[in-house]
């Protein structure tokens, strides 16, 4: 829609007159004019209609529009009439000024001065707030604004009010306290980077802190092993920001912005050289002083006095606790060293001073100087808890008792020099009691009350005397090796270089700790091993008990193997050492085992000439050897408890078995008509207690060495560690792979000692065989038993083997195991009876009387082996049944051969014929050989009947 005061509506309007007044003059008709004009008209009649509608409706807004439109009219009237007289009065007053201008000049320049007087007595009033503020902002920890306000105070001082006399005195003072407040910066940031990255949760009493990685956490922070990461992470945007402190929160609540602040305040001061030096020189003091105040907190934390206790378990919690505080105040130093080189970096001279001038080199310190000094200070803490000098000195004196060559003991262990000749005096007052105690005393100050070390300062410095946790020992090493180990990675990874520590304790293992535990165990087994009763004493009850065992064992073995696992926890405690304590582990066994072996030679030789007792030359030769262990009887020993009900043969085979041991033991003793000497049996029963115990504690002792031999051939194995099944999770992933060497030298020795313990039980089972023989033998070639009395009493020698049998059964029922026990004693009703029956062949007559005689032993050996083995022997009723048979004549002994079958051999038939011919001489050699051919073909027609 147009505007109507637009032009071209108004274009529009004249241009319809235009047209108008063009068809009425051009018109020639009058008609057409006159149309035209009633056309006109008519219009204009209905305009003039609308025109006069239109008013008659806005009469009001039409009025109000005349009235404002007068009204302003007549107000700009007015406006104009003013205007024109302002103009007169201005032109009024630039007359009256142009001649006063001399005047108002001189009053604006008193106006001015008197402002710049006002503003210097703002500023003077302003200064002398200044201490006041700076007590207040010092107090709440605001450094940043303090060091902005001295700074920029005393630059107004040196500055533009540096003319004012009476400010001498405040510009001194504030010169006094901008030196002041960078010391107190310097404090406050040690004391940011130790005691508040030193904290440590308190320790309860019987409760033990071990802190990990990650484990201490404030304001949101993370101390732990990654917190560097984290505050370079947090710092990463302080290059490219303003560093800022808000008055309205807590300066200390965001530790490393609150650090970011006290380097940016250094920084302001123009400190940092002096800052950076200062914490350079306060690293060493500020860690000995950290580690001074956990250890008294441990102390006390523990309620008791530690330092003449020996429990190392303290000092492993001081560690920890110490290894977490290290890990915080390294994690401080990055941020502080990162701040430093960032203040550096955005630092703005000052006037008259060059750009960008750099801090001097030898000021400047870096992490690998942090580690340096933990090293340092770690090495004073270890070699006064580790008695490093007094362990040096006593490996010196004391001498090796291990050192083999296999071993190669001497590349650990420093050399020793040649005592000098000591003058003898003729007397000492080193015993008396005054010198005891007063010695007791200097020894115990020495020792556990040091205050001095390294140059006259112990740990705790000026603060007063150091707490021990726990007494020093070189042994302390076990414990805190692992995580001394752990740190020294932490260091090698930070450093990217070979720690010192490392070579520290590699020092103190290899030059003396090794060799402590050398002597320890050398004195131990010397005094357990030494003595003609070495391998006679045997532990008690308790020990007995506490060990699980259910018969005694030797003292010397329960020493070795105590000894055996405290080197193999030093493995487990010190994996880096595992081949040097299981080479001192060899060399112990070989030692013990030749010392058994000496004990073992000494009880089964006689004389000089090395000649030994019939049962030990048996149980060494192979084949009777190998032919013993083959009987089931043997193997039964050897099942496992799931298979003991388990049969290994049968009755016939197990007869036939028995049979043939019996055969060759008979073929060896008894085939001729010599006696067996007394040196070549054991006749001290005490001796065959002893072998027992051997024999027990060696196959016990070989059980537990296996053990550990399979742990370690397990983890050795490599790939095939994870398919071998473990008996015990004994420090799997702990001890590094051993040598293959010297874990074939540890299988070998487990094998002697299985092999000597197994021929203990073997001469055992000899010994006993043999004494049968010993006492039986003479019962047959020696004895009357054709005599006209009727004896009533058993032989002698029988009576003599019943007490030795029953002498050996108590001492072996005290020693050995119920099995074993079986084992020497089964059977053995089957030896004596084929020991008697064989034995016919020595009697040269006998009768009646003899035979009553004969039988009466049968029954006195029966008796007492049924009392032993708690079973009737029903193998002798064999031979008192053969020996009855002598009571018939030849012609019913043969039918009763024929009648109830054979039960004895040709031989023994033979030999019974022998004798009741021999007993009897009025029976002719023919009527001989016929009872004797007549009884090979009544044995060869039972032979070929069955």
């Amino acid at each position: 829609m147009l505007n109507r005061n637009s032009p071209q509506h108004k274009m529009e309007k004249s241009g319809c007159l235009m047209s108008i007044v063009v068809t009425l003059s051009s018109s020639s008709d009058f008609e057409q004019r006159e149309k035209e004009k009633t056309r006109n008209e008519k219009a204009f009649s209905e305009s003039n209609k609308k025109l006069g509608e239109l008013i008659s409706t806005h009469q009001e807004e039409v009025n109000k529009i005349v009235q404002a439109f007068g009204a302003m009219t007549k107000s700009i009237n007015e406006s104009r009439t003013k205007i024109h007289k302002i103009k007169r009065d201005l032109n009024s007053c630039k007359s009256l000024l142009h001649f006063k201008r001399d005047e108002l000049r001189k009053l604006w320049r008193d106006g001015v001065e008197h402002k710049t007087v006002l503003a210097m007595f703002d500023q003077i009033e302003q200064i002398k707030e200044v201490p006041d503020k700076m007590d207040e902002l010092e107090s709440q920890k605001y450094y940043l604004h303090a060091t902005e306000l001295v700074v920029n105070s005393v630059a107004r001082l040196e500055g533009s009010l540096s003319n004012v006399d009476a400010l001498r005195d405040l510009r001194a003072e504030l010169n006094s306290r901008k030196e002041r407040l960078h010391e107190i910066i310097i404090d406050e940031l040690n004391r940011q980077i130790y005691d508040k990255s030193g904290k440590q949760p308190s320790l309860r009493r019987g409760s033990k802190t071990v802190l990990k990685d990650g484990s201490l956490k404030r304001s949101g922070v993370n101390f732990g092993r990654d917190s560097p990461t984290s505050f370079c992470r947090e710092e990463s945007d302080l290059d490219l920001k303003e560093v800022s402190e808000d008055l309205h929160a807590n300066p200390e609540e965001n530790q490393p912005h609150f650090i970011t602040v006290l380097i940016e305040s250094l920084s302001v001061l123009r400190k940092l050289p002096e800052a950076v030096e200062a914490i350079k020189m306060k690293i060493h003091p500020e860690l000995l002083s950290l580690i001074a105040k956990s250890s008294l907190q441990i102390v006390e934390s523990a309620g008791e006095t530690l330092s003449s206790q020996n429990q190392p378990r303290y000092l492993h919690e001081l560690l920890e606790v110490i290894f977490q505080q290290f890990r915080n105040v390294a994690s401080m130093h990055t941020l502080v060293l990162r701040n430093v080189h960032r203040a550096m970096h955005n630092q703005r001279p000052l006037q008259g001073e060059a750009s960008g001038m750099p801090m001097r080199s030898d000021l400047m310190y870096d992490m690998k100087d942090v580690w340096v000094e933990f090293q340092a200070v770690l090495q004073v803490l270890l070699g006064e808890y580790l008695d490093v000098k007094n362990t040096l000195s006593s490996r010196q004196q004391a001498p090796s008792g291990f050192d083999e060559p296999s071993m190669d003991i001497g590349m650990y262990f420093s050399k020793k020099r040649l005592p000098r000749p000591k003058k003898i005096s003729l007397f000492r007052f080193d015993a008396s009691l005054h010198a005891l105690s007063t010695n007791s005393y200097n020894d115990n100050s020495r020792r556990y009350d040091r205050t001095e070390l390294f140059g006259g300062k112990g740990l705790l410095g000026g603060l007063g005397k150091h707490q021990l946790v726990c007494k020093p020992d070189a042994n302390n090493i076990t414990l805190i090796y692992k995580p001394l180990r752990t740190f020294i990675q932490e260091i090698e990874a930070a450093m990217e270089t070979a720690p010192g520590l490392q070579e520290y304790i590699t020092d103190f293992v290899e030059n003396a700790f090794l060799g402590q535990v050398h002597q320890k165990v050398s004195r131990s087994i010397d005094a357990a091993t030494r003595g003609f009763d070495a391998l006679r004493n045997v532990i008690d009850e308790k020990s007995r008990r506490e060990l699980g065992i259910p018969r005694p064992l030797l003292q010397s073995t329960v020493t070795v193997d105590k000894n055996i696992e405290e080197l193999q926890g030093l493995m487990h405690d010190l994996p880096d050492y595992a081949d040097q304590f299981l080479n001192m582990i060899c060399n112990v066994l070989r030692d013990y085992r030749d010392k058994c072996h000496s004990a073992y030679r000494d009880i089964v030789q006689h004389g000089s000439d090395e000649k030994r007792v019939i049962s030990a030359l048996w149980a060494k030769d192979e084949d009777i050897s190998r032919f013993l262990r083959s009987l089931p009887s043997w193997r039964s020993l050897h099942q496992a408890e799931t298979e003991l009900n388990q049969t290994v043969c049968s009755e016939a085979e197990l007869r036939v078995l028995s049979v043939k041991e019996v055969t060759i033991l008979i073929s060896n003793l008894s085939s001729d008509e010599s006696l067996i000497p007394q040196h070549e049996i054991i006749t001290d029963i005490t001796q065959m207690r002893t072998i027992a115990n051997v024999h027990e504690s060696l196959e016990w002792f070989a059980g537990r060495l296996q053990h550990f031999a399979d742990s370690l051939s397990s983890r050795t194995a490599g790939a095939n560690a994870l398919s071998v099944p473990l008996p015990d999770p004994f420090v799997l992933s702990e001890i590094p792979p051993v040598s293959d060497k010297a874990l074939q030298s540890l299988r070998s020795l487990v094998q002697d000692f299985r092999d000597l313990a197994e021929i203990c039980l073997l001469l055992l089972h000899l010994e006993i065989r043999v004494h049968c023989f010993y006492y039986l033998l003479p019962v047959a070639k020696q004895s009357n038993y054709a005599g006209p009395i009727d004896d009533l009493d058993p032989d002698s020698n029988v009576l003599k083997l019943n007490k030795d049998l029953t002498g050996m059964e108590e001492v072996l029922t005290q020693s050995l195991q119920p099995k074993k026990f079986r084992y020497i004693f089964e059977s053995l009703g089957y030896l004596v009876s084929s020991i008697i029956i064989t034995s016919i062949q020595f009697l040269k007559k006998i009768n009646e009387n003899g035979i009553k005689k004969m039988c009466r032993n049968i029954l006195a050996i029966q008796q007492n082996l049924t009392n032993i083995t708690l079973t009737r022997e029903a193998d002798l009723d064999r031979a008192r049944q053969f020996y009855e048979l002598l009571y018939l004549t030849p012609e019913d002994i043969l039918n009763t051969i024929a009648e109830k079958g054979v039960q004895f051999s040709f031989l023994e038939y033979s030999q019974l014929l022998q004798l009741y011919h021999r007993s009897h001489t009025g029976i002719s050699a023919e009527k001989q050989k016929e009872h004797v051919e007549r009884l090979r073909q009544i044995i060869d027609k039972g032979t070929k009947s069955k």
